[in-house]
């Protein structure tokens, strides 16, 4: 079967490409408003303005993910792991605990947006990672969520974690190695501390250990109360 037959004629390509090609130039303007936009007068609008830029650019990045997997031979999973390995989405076992690394997650999202960006990726090097590595199947844990914000940037940007998307990434990681991701089985804990550059890392560990784990991470990272 030719590469053409399976996916879409050439018109319906180029209008999928126009499409995404105004959605960059939309990404375009929204990022020059925000370098000529006071964060100091204007955080409301800087965050709003932020926001919209980096859901635009997550919608642009599945776009062309699809035309992808529908005008190459690309494999959905060969793409994936590239695009895990773009994002920085790194998974470890030691110790009995799990650690896995991910960009710094975006806040709650007020529209119905597309949320493959992330998750497709992760859900592809979870997958792979506990083919290739063993992982117990945690019957009770405690998930310990940390926010990593890049010290060098104004800590205004830090926000309160209910406004961060913690739900759909436990739920992913969860289907992989909880039994349940619900209260009975799984407390969860969140930090915020200053590194090099934006992250988040979910570590998962049983109850019994955490609180050894927690002593020796506090002694070693530099978290925001350290901050006068």
């Amino acid at each position: 079967m030719q590469r053409n037959e399976v996916c879409m004629n050439t018109k319906t390509v180029f209008n999928r490409l126009q499409s995404i090609d105004d959605e960059v130039q939309k990404l375009h303007n929204t990022i020059f408003a925000l370098k000529t936009t006071d964060i100091q007068a204007y955080a409301d609008k800087y965050e709003e303005l932020s926001i919209s830029a980096a859901l635009r650019s997550e919608r642009i990045a599945c776009q062309l993910r699809n035309l992808v997997y529908t005008t190459t031979d690309t494999r959905k999973a060969d793409y994936l792991k590239q695009a895990a390995a773009v994002q920085g989405i790194k998974i470890f076992f030691s110790n009995s605990v799990l650690s896995i690394t991910m960009p710094g997650l975006l806040p709650k999202r007020k529209l119905r947006t597309n949320t493959a960006f992330l998750h497709e990726p992760l859900n592809l090097a979870l997958q792979t990672y506990v083919t290739e590595h063993y992982i117990p199947l945690y019957k009770r844990c405690v998930v310990c969520f940390s926010q990593i914000y890049d010290q060098n940037l104004s800590l205004q940007r830090i926000r309160d974690y209910d406004n961060l998307e913690f739900k759909q990434i436990l739920d992913t990681i969860a289907s992989y190695v909880l039994v349940d991701d619900t209260g009975l089985f799984c407390d969860s804990y969140h930090t915020t501390e200053l590194g090099n550059y934006d992250h988040t890392v979910i570590f998962v560990m049983e109850p019994e250990i955490f609180p050894g784990w927690l002593k020796n991470r506090k002694s070693s990272i530099k978290t925001i109360s350290e901050i006068s």
